[in-house]
């Protein structure tokens, strides 16, 4: 009997700071992932084949942007990246969940949960969570996420920019006790 990998427990998970000497492993994770966003936003790819990520370089030498890989078993998993920025629906100076992406086979098993509170417990402060409308999985993920993390639901703030449509959930992060 067959069994699926989905159905593979997840063994311990790591949210590691990613090292300058990493970038092109996240440059490769960073292709993966937008390669899945563009079933819900326009991607194009290049002459090279690659869809490339400009602002990869900024989370070195930007003070308010973190790159993290994650990893599971020793394995990786995927990455996250976060930084400073003004909230999309008050404008006020949070943290921003800037990209999030876990491997497709690691997917469904409570992953990506662990490592957003790992996050948040890491990088206290406040908080958002910009999420694409036409993001239908994503939504329903980061609602569950956030919410869980507070102990309670949070309703997101839709906010439209540059003809995209985004939800919003904005939310105080506390330093463990």
């Amino acid at each position: 009997m067959m069994t699926k990998y989905a159905d593979k427990p997840v063994g311990p998970i790591e949210l590691v700071p990613a090292e300058r000497s990493q970038e092109s492993v996240l440059a490769n994770l960073l292709e993966l992932y937008i390669h899945d966003f563009s079933q819900c936003r326009e991607s194009e790819i290049g002459a090279d084949g690659k869809f490339g990520y400009a602002e990869l370089p900024l989370y070195w030498s930007d003070p308010d942007r973190t790159p993290f890989l994650v990893r599971t078993n020793g394995k990786l998993a995927g990455l996250v990246f976060v930084r400073r920025t003004q909230n999309a629906s008050d404008g006020e100076i949070v943290w921003d969940m800037a990209e999030f992406f876990i491997l497709r086979g690691y997917r469904g098993r409570g992953l990506g949960t662990h490592v957003a509170h790992e996050v948040w417990k890491h990088i206290p402060g406040r908080w958002q969570v910009r999420v694409m409308e036409s993001n239908l999985p994503a939504l329903t993920f980061w609602a569950h996420a956030v919410s869980t993390f507070l102990g309670e639901a949070v309703d997101p703030v839709r906010v439209e920019r540059g003809g995209d449509c985004w939800q919003v959930f904005s939310f105080q992060s506390k330093p463990p006790a």
